[in-house]
């Protein structure tokens, strides 16, 4: 960076940035207003504090849906650039393709904002150092929409696995199980006419206007990295959190499109990841049947839990026949209360007024898709991956 770039984004930050007092409101823009990013919005809206001031997306039946609910006072624009811009705007909440991720962050943090955004928080592994380094000299507070790091129920479980409870872990088994073929078809209700086509596509390659790509764009590699990157990574991350191991020691993984041919990433995965300290993580996927939904089993040498949204149980070794196949009754069950990303939400919101760092922190996030990039390559290449 020269000199008068770097005074021209001095000056952007510093004029941006304001010492938030206990009962200032937070003036919020959303960006990239898709249903996740509207769901964001709509919590964001009924906590304490908060006024959404924009909603930001290239396509306008979003734009104006979102901007609707969250009220009289958001108006819609079509250029997140607009957003970054506006001085009376303290943070935002980026939900865009994952391939835009990074782009936004960096301009937002750039310009003085805060961010919430979403996982996976990078769509190529040398996106990391960028991100990054952007994020910690900017001093803005960034979240990433890994929720469980802010959900009572897993960090009970983070200290029930972090006391020896569980005996020596040696395995942990992770899944996520959902059903493309029941969803409704990609071009229903679209308008082409109303997408900035261009815009969308960002740094990807040009290519004429796909309803499937725009619907579906985390199955193709220009925008989003499947099954992996979109579902493992939350699971990975919570591993990682709870083993204290940020990175594994060789990955493996295979894919397959076995029943929907108009995506790129696999429709069916496996992946098999071994950490140094000493465990190896096993992950099975697929997105063409809903049943037994997603979660966690952490498999140690004194008692197992199964962890999901839900809740968790440990089961204690010993209490039925060796192999038994009939479960005994957990010594520890625990249901989940509310919702993480409520939680999440709400530390982000916290730390913009105490500038700590957020539960899901960027460093957090870069480590956990940083796994699950790897299990990609691994898979693409057909190799095993050694670190």
């Amino acid at each position: 960076m020269n000199r008068r770039s770097f005074l021209h984004t001095a000056a952007a930050v510093a004029a941006a940035r304001r010492a938030l007092g206990a009962n200032d409101r937070i003036r919020i823009g959303l960006i990239g207003t898709g249903g996740r990013c509207q769901y964001l919005g709509t919590i964001l809206k009924g906590l304490t504090g908060t006024e959404m001031v924009t909603a930001c997306d290239v396509y306008e039946p979003r734009r104006l849906q979102a901007a609707e609910k969250m009220g009289s006072q958001t108006t819609a624009v079509a250029d997140y650039r607009a957003v970054l811009d506006r001085k009376d705007i303290d943070a935002v909440v980026i939900g865009s393709p994952d391939h835009w991720h990074v782009p936004m962050t960096v301009a937002a943090v750039a310009a003085g904002k805060d961010v919430y955004v979403e996982k996976p928080v990078t769509h190529q592994p040398e996106e990391a150092d960028r991100l990054i380094q952007a994020v910690e000299k900017s001093g803005r507070v960034v979240a990433t929409g890994t929720q469980q790091r802010s959900w009572d129920h897993y960090l009970l479980a983070k200290q029930i696995v972090e006391s020896g409870r569980l005996g020596r872990i040696t395995l942990v088994q992770c899944y996520w199980y959902q059903n493309a073929l029941r969803r409704p078809r990609p071009d229903v209700a679209l308008e082409p006419a109303k997408l900035d086509w261009e815009n969308w596509l960002g740094s990807a390659p040009r290519r004429p206007f796909d309803a499937v790509r725009f619907r579906r764009w985390r199955f193709f590699w220009d925008y989003g990295g499947g099954i992996l990157t979109d579902l493992m990574t939350h699971w990975i991350d919570v591993i990682q959190w709870f083993m204290d191991s940020p990175q594994p020691k060789t990955v493996q993984a295979t894919g397959s499109l076995h029943a929907v041919p108009d995506w790129e990433c696999p429709d069916t995965v496996n992946a098999a990841i071994v950490f140094p300290q000493g465990y190896t993580v096993v992950y099975n996927g697929t997105m063409v049947g809903s049943l037994d939904g997603g979660g966690i089993v952490f498999r140690g040498s004194e008692g197992m839990m199964k962890l999901t949204r839900d809740g968790f149980q440990v089961y204690r070794e010993g209490q039925i026949p060796a192999e038994g196949t009939a479960m005994p009754e957990p010594s520890i069950a625990v249901k989940s209360t509310g919702d993480g990303t409520v939680t999440n939400l709400q530390n982000w919101l916290d730390c913009l007024r105490s500038r700590k760092p957020p539960n899901a922190h960027v460093r957090a996030g870069v480590e956990g898709v940083r796994t699950a990039h790897l299990a990609n390559q691994a898979m693409r290449t057909g190799k095993t991956l050694s670190l």
